[in-house]
């Protein structure tokens, strides 16, 4: 357990309460079990990037304000450097930067991804653990190639590809060929 998971959990329960929902309410809206929940608000278990989204959608707020008590402050454009943005890297495989967390009251969270290719042993042939999340998400492969599952669908992705799907449907990305793959994904809310 790590300092930052306590953070994020304590944030997720004191949110949790001033919305004033139950556990188990919430553990319900969010799709995970009670105890699921009381490790994440405890710090001692790890988030899922799908869980956090959801989380933060529930309890609207942004997903920078749970991951770094930070709550986004500009409103009329948000500039972010080549290589910069905020770093969110929860799941082993994957690593995301936030491009546009100084903006307040956001009607997309885009994020800069890269897909680790280590976690496809196999060549990316098994399907990874499938996650999914409220609204619509659209990808566009920058970088590499990438094998993308959605539900029982399998495509392989050449950089310049992009696919435009409903994210409530369980969903993942390897990496293809040993090197890292590079993605725009741009998570819309509604819709799903």
């Amino acid at each position: 357990m790590t300092e930052q998971l306590k953070e994020i959990g304590g944030r997720l329960s004191a949110l949790r309460e001033i919305e004033d929902l139950t556990k188990e309410r919430f553990a319900v809206k969010c799709g995970v079990s009670v105890e699921l929940l009381e490790e994440y608000e405890s710090g001692e278990r790890d988030f899922s990037f799908s869980f956090l989204y959801n989380a933060a959608n529930i309890l609207g707020v942004d997903v920078v304000d749970l991951m770094s008590g930070d709550s986004p402050k500009l409103s009329a454009c948000c500039l972010t450097r080549a290589g910069e943005g905020y770093a969110i890297d929860r799941r082993a495989a994957y690593s995301y930067r936030h491009l546009a967390f100084t903006f307040k009251k956001k009607l997309a969270e885009p994020f800069m991804v890269t897909v680790d290719p280590s976690a496809a042993a196999d060549g990316g042939v098994t399907p990874p653990e499938l996650h999914a999340h409220g609204g619509q998400e659209f990808n566009l492969l920058v970088s590499g190639r990438m094998r993308f599952f959605l539900e029982t669908l399998v495509y392989d992705l050449n950089e310049g590809d992009s696919i435009y799907f409903d994210a409530s449907r369980p969903h993942a990305m390897r990496a293809l060929d040993g090197k890292p793959a590079r993605f725009l994904a741009v998570v819309m809310q509604g819709g799903g």
